[in-house]
């Protein structure tokens, strides 16, 4: 039952992440959400829900694959999720915004980068208990 709750929790996290990202003046329209003159934090809220979305996934797979959905491999694709889109809307987005902005943003989007790159990179690549046992003698 678990696992279900978990699985459906994160289709709706992947659905509305989806159209948030691709339709987000279509849908904050359709949900009644208060208006905004930007699509810029409707979109990136989207990639976050994708990012919950597929740590939703990890936690309802199977154990035996030693994937955690919301420890490291949560963080992992929240953080890449978010980066992702926080960089497309800074390359693709033209936002009015000043150039401390600009920045500020770039930096954010680096720093989530660079870290769900050395959360994957800890993760993936983690001695095995033989290989531990050997480094501790």
């Amino acid at each position: 039952m678990h696992q279900a709750l978990v699985f459906l929790d994160g289709v709706g996290n992947l659905l509305l992440g989806a159209l948030l990202i691709f339709f987000p003046a279509r849908l904050v329209a359709l949900l009644g959400l208060p208006a905004t003159d930007n699509l810029f934090y409707p979109s990136l809220f989207g990639a976050v829900l994708v990012g919950i979305g597929v740590a939703l996934f990890l936690e309802a797979s199977p154990k035996s694959t030693r994937k955690t959905g919301l420890g490291l491999g949560g963080a992992v694709a929240i953080n890449l999720c978010f980066g992702i889109g926080l960089a497309a809307w800074l390359a693709l987005g033209a936002l009015s915004i000043p150039l401390r902005g600009h920045i500020v943003l770039w930096l954010l989007a680096a720093v989530l980068l660079a870290l769900s790159t050395i959360e994957l990179l800890t993760h993936f690549h983690r001695p095995t208990n033989t290989q531990a046992a050997r480094e501790g003698d």
